[in-house]
C-alpha cells in the first residue's frame, strides 16, 4: 500500500483514547496519533472505527520515550497499514497540519496461532477470581531471561507452592502468549470472555521484567499519586499498590511508581475497569540519580542494557531482586487469595 495523504493528528497523549476524540475526522486520512495514556490497541481500533487509511504513531517527548523503536506496536489486527516515528518527526507532523505525508507498506500478512496457559487453583469460590499473569514470549534478537523469564519463573514457582492450598478466593495463574507482538495473548483472552466472566475477576496481578540488573522496585502507579502520564488505575488499584508496598516495607526496601500506560498485559483488564498493579524493575529506561540513591547501582545506564538483545541471558538476572519480587509476588497473590475487602465489586448485588 502506498499512500499520500494529509495527516490529521491527536497530537497529545490523551488523544484518541476515545472514539469521540476522531470527532470531524475525515475519513480516508491519515490519523497522527501520540502514546500515551492508554493501550496502542485502542488508540489505532478507535482511528479505523474513524475511517483512517493509515496511522502514524509518534514516541512521547519525555526521558527514555523519544527515539522511534516500536514498543508492542502489534496493532495489524486494525487492517489498516501503520508505521512508529520518534517524537520529533511527530511533533513537526503535528505543528505543520498542511504537511502531506507518505505512507507506503509492503508487508505480508500470515494468520499464526498462539496459545495462552491458564490454571486454576483447585480451591476457592469462581465468583471471586484473582488473577495473576505474566507474558511466555520473547523477542527474536534474545533469549529473554529477564524478559519475561523472571516473571513467568516467579508466577508458575507460586502457583506450584498454592496448588493444594485452600485458599477463599480462586485464583487464575495466565502465562501469556505474543506480549512482544501487542499484547495479543491477553487482548483476545479479556476479549473473549463475557462480561460475566470478566466480573468475576475482582483484581489482576502482572509481572513482568522482575529482575533487571540495575534494577528499581517499581510499583504500578494504581492511584495516579505520581501524577505522570496515564490517570489512576481503575478503583481498587490504589489497593493493590499499597498492598505491596506495604511488603516492601516490611523489609525495608524503598519502592517509586510506574506509569499505568498499557505497555504490558495489564493494559487489556484495565482498559475494561478490572483492577491491576504488579511490580516492574525496568526496560530500557535510564535510571536516575534519585534511583540509585534509593537502590544503589548506576545512574544514566539503563535499568536493563539487554533489553531485547542477545545478552538477555541467564548472566542479566539480578539474583537478589528476583528473589525479593518472587516473595513478593508470592505475598500479594495469598492475601488477594484470602481477602478483597477494599476491592469494589465489579457488579451491583
Amino acid at each position: 500500500m502506498d499512500l499520500t495523504l494529509p495527516p490529521t493528528p491527536a497530537p497529545t497523549s490523551t488523544s484518541g483514547c476515545e472514539e469521540a476524540d476522531f470527532a470531524g475526522f475525515v475519513a480516508g486520512n491519515i490519523a497522527l496519533i501520540q502514546r500515551g495514556t492508554c493501550p496502542f490497541a485502542q488508540k489505532v481500533r478507535n482511528a479505523g472505527f474513524a475511517g483512517a487509511s493509515a496511522v502514524i504513531v509518534f514516541n512521547e517527548g519525555q526521558p527514555g520515550r523519544t527515539d522511534s523503536t516500536p514498543l508492542d506496536l502489534g496493532e495489524w489486527r486494525a487492517g489498516i497499514p501503520m508505521l512508529y516515528t520518534d517524537f520529533a518527526v511527530g511533533a513537526e507532523l503535528a505543528a505543520n497540519p498542511g504537511t502531506t505525508a507518505r505512507v507506503k507498506v509492503d508487508a505480508t500478512l500470515v494468520l499464526g496461532k498462539n496459545d495462552n496457559v491458564i490454571a486454576e487453583s483447585r480451591f476457592g469460590d469462581p465468583r471471586n477470581v484473582v488473577m495473576v499473569g505474566a507474558h511466555l514470549d520473547s523477542v527474536p534478537e534474545g533469549p529473554g531471561i529477564n524478559d519475561n523469564g523472571s516473571g513467568t519463573a516467579a508466577v508458575l514457582e507460586v502457583a506450584e507452592e498454592m496448588a493444594l492450598y485452600p485458599v477463599k478466593h480462586k485464583v487464575r495463574f495466565a502465562f501469556w502468549a505474543a506480549e512482544e507482538i501487542g499484547l495479543l495473548g491477553s487482548d483476545q483472552y479479556v476479549e473473549s470472555l463475557p462480561e460475566a466472566q470478566r466480573d468475576r475477576i475482582r483484581v489482576y496481578l502482572n509481572f513482568d521484567m522482575v529482575a533487571s540488573p540495575n534494577h528499581a522496585y517499581k510499583l504500578y502507579d494504581g492511584d495516579d499519586s505520581d501524577g505522570v502520564g496515564s490517570p489512576a488505575g481503575p478503583a481498587g488499584s490504589a489497593l493493590i499498590e499499597r498492598q505491596l508496598a506495604d511488603f516492601f516495607k516490611s523489609r525495608t526496601l524503598p519502592t517509586v511508581g510506574t506509569d499505568f500506560d498499557g505497555r504490558s498485559d495489564y493494559g487489556p483488564f484495565i482498559a475494561v475497569g478490572i483492577p491491576a498493579g504488579g511490580i516492574f524493575t525496568g526496560a530500557e529506561g535510564v535510571k536516575t540519580p534519585e534511583e540509585a540513591a534509593k537502590f544503589g547501582g548506576t545512574a544514566g545506564a539503563p535499568y536493563d542494557p539487554c533489553y531485547h538483545q542477545g545478552c538477555d541471558t541467564l548472566a542479566n538476572v539480578n539474583a537478589k531482586v528476583f528473589d525479593v519480587n518472587a516473595d513478593a509476588i508470592a505475598d500479594s497473590t495469598a492475601r488477594f487469595a484470602f481477602d478483597l475487602r477494599g476491592i469494589p465489586p465489579r457488579t451491583a448485588p
